[in-house]
């Protein structure tokens, strides 16, 4: 089997994972192109992968004239998704997009679309899928340990956490801490709960700690593009609730900036037969022969941050090569989560519930 011939569009720090990944699985794929509008960067990491310069660029219309690429990997600012994808599909190249899939559902809608006119794969970087957290609990849920879950309350909130750069300017990220980290646990908790269709939300977003310019930034997050002229334009804390037609809600928070004891990324998950809590590690509470019971998984079940990504990668490859897979993530599931932020952040702006659909 020919190697598949991947170009990687947007050059920055989530790239080097995607990377990292196809080097992982190098006999079945290669990088062979690179776009970033800072070509500098671009030949950088082209330098580090022994991509030869003719095959870097600035522009992702040139790249994709590539006759030979057979896929396109988006990992671009949040505002260049649409646009880096339907650029990509349309030239008859399959793509993976990163997570958020675009700045709201209408551009998502359109990107699936796209796919379907050119019959290509399209795939949206929900990592945590791929995660041997979620693989577990996908475990106990088919066992019926759960019963029905009908509420879960996922936390990814940070102390001082805005990357700055890219992360705090709308125009280019499309909002704050609920866009960027909160579609990571929104994503996890509806795919272990059943997909169930969102009915309306209920949001409230806050403005008040910002970037924290007047702390010292020590917890490490900054975006490759982070500078003291940055704007800071987005909400710093988020929270909801999502209601699902089964009638099964979830609540969220997530947050760059946050008065409270360091970060927190938990999920708890609430069932008819048990529950379970997901931290660095998975506990599970039930009840047996009349007692109620704690049980801590002796199993590795900590988020394996780079063995998500390299599966990720490796089911985005067996989709193209493979016949009969089915895609984890697909566009659809994208599209549903756009919905979903699109409500949130209307019903925070204008007090309300927003109903969807």
């Amino acid at each position: 089997m020919n190697k598949l011939k991947i170009g990687i569009v947007g050059n920055g720090g989530i790239s080097q994972l995607h990377a990292m990944s196809y080097q992982a699985i190098s006999d079945r794929a290669e990088i062979y192109a690179l776009c970033d509008i800072n070509k500098e960067r671009a030949l950088a990491m082209a330098a580090r992968l022994g991509v030869p310069a003719e095959r870097v660029f600035d522009n992702v219309f040139d790249m994709v004239k590539l006759p030979e690429l057979d896929a396109v990997d988006v990992c671009t600012w949040n505002n260049s998704h649409s646009e880096c994808t339907i650029a990509a599909l349309d030239a008859g190249k399959h793509v993976l997009c990163e997570k958020p899939m675009a700045l709201n559902a209408t551009q998502a809608k359109a990107m699936k679309a796209a796919a379907e006119r050119n019959g290509k794969h399209l795939q949206i970087g929900f990592v945590r899928r791929f995660g041997n957290d979620i693989e577990v609990l996908r475990n106990l849920a088919a066992d019926d340990y759960f019963g029905e879950i009908y509420y879960a309350k996922v936390n990814y909130t940070r102390r001082n956490g805005c990357p700055g750069g890219w992360f705090s300017d709308k125009s280019r990220s499309g909002g704050g801490p609920l866009i960027d980290l909160g579609v990571h646990v929104i994503d996890f908790s509806r795919y272990l709960m059943g997909n169930h269709k969102p009915v309306s939300v209920y949001g409230a977003s806050f403005d008040k700690l910002k970037n924290r310019p007047d702390v010292r930034k020590t917890s490490g997050y900054f975006s490759s593009d982070a500078a003291s002229s940055d704007i800071y334009d987005v909400e710093d804390l988020a929270c909801g609730l999502i209601r699902f037609d089964n009638g099964s809600v979830i609540a969220i928070d997530a947050a760059f900036s946050l008065n409270q004891r360091g970060d927190r990324g938990d999920m708890e998950f609430f069932g008819t037969k048990g529950g379970a809590k997901i931290t660095d590690k998975v506990e599970l509470f039930s009840q047996q022969s009349g007692y109620m019971t704690n049980t801590e998984l002796c199993f590795p079940t900590s988020f394996d941050f780079n063995g998500s990504f390299i599966a990720e990668i490796k089911h985005f490859v067996d989709c193209i090569t493979v016949p009969g897979t089915v895609c984890i993530s697909p566009a659809e599931d994208g599209i549903t989560l756009m919905e979903i932020l699109d409500g949130l952040y209307e019903s925070a702006r204008t007090g309300h519930e927003v109903i969807l659909g």
